[in-house]
């Protein structure tokens, strides 16, 4: 995979993250995964022979100690959150402001800011940013959560043309509706999100988005993936409009 060893992954023991991770290790790479819950870590471990890192994505120190050392190539950010995800805005807790922005904005930061230059430095790199299409369309009942991916679409703008002229590239990956673990957290019930969310609605699963990741990632190096936009067929690219499968 165009010569990438090393890649570092957030959010891997769920999701999008924990797919990509597999995927990555069944291509050789030494996937170093990074979640909060060891105990599922540990079983990735198992799984795919992912090297684990139970760290808080929002503690600089700790991120700082894991990269120590440990060339990067390919960085997955995929760690995100969601609280209070239907509440108005005006009716939000103040201190999810600050969860929100720290797990889905300012850990993207800090990573960035820990591997970059050793990608400039060797002149190979990739770098994933998990966006949304919440992050491209104005949509209401998802104010947080759009504004905090919007900003990592604008990162991900802005970090292309900042790395232009060196070997790294950056791509960002905007889904729709995926059938993960997240909108059961940020309802804070399993069940009330798949008949909220999933039921009688077509989604993509981690494994589509992973397909377009390695995509991206597979591709020759003069060649740079900057952005994809997907969703399931039955959802339309506003991200609220959705139609039911017609059998």
């Amino acid at each position: 995979m165009n010569d990438y060893r090393i890649a570092l992954v957030t959010g891997a023991t769920s999701g999008i993250g924990r797919a990509v991770a597999v995927a990555l290790a069944g291509r050789g790479l030494e996937v170093h995964a990074v979640a909060r819950r060891g105990d599922m870590l540990a079983e990735l471990e198992k799984e795919a022979g992912c090297r684990p890192h139970a760290v808080d994505v929002s503690d600089t120190k700790a991120l700082e100690a894991m990269c120590d050392g440990l060339e990067v190539d390919v960085l997955i950010n995929a760690a995100g959150m969601a609280v209070g995800y239907l509440k108005a805005h005006e009716q939000r807790d103040i201190d999810d402001f600050d969860v929100m922005v720290d797990v889905n904005v300012t850990a993207y930061l800090r990573l960035l800011r820990l591997v970059v230059p050793g990608m400039v430095e060797r002149d190979r790199g990739h770098i994933v940013n998990l966006g949304s299409m919440w992050g491209l369309y104005p949509v209401g009942g998802a104010t947080t959560y759009a504004t905090v991916k919007g900003a990592i679409h604008q990162l991900s703008q802005c970090l292309r043309v900042d790395l232009l002229g060196q070997r790294v590239r950056v791509t960002e990956i905007c889904p729709g509706r995926v059938e993960t673990g997240f909108h059961a957290t940020a309802l804070g019930d399993a069940e009330a999100a798949r008949k909220t969310f999933y039921e009688g609605n077509e989604s993509l699963s981690p494994e589509d988005v992973t397909e377009a990741i390695l995509f991206a990632l597979e591709t020759p190096p003069h060649v740079n993936i900057s952005m994809i936009e997907m969703a399931p067929q039955m959802q339309a690219p506003s991200g609220v409009t959705f139609a039911k499968p017609l059998r």
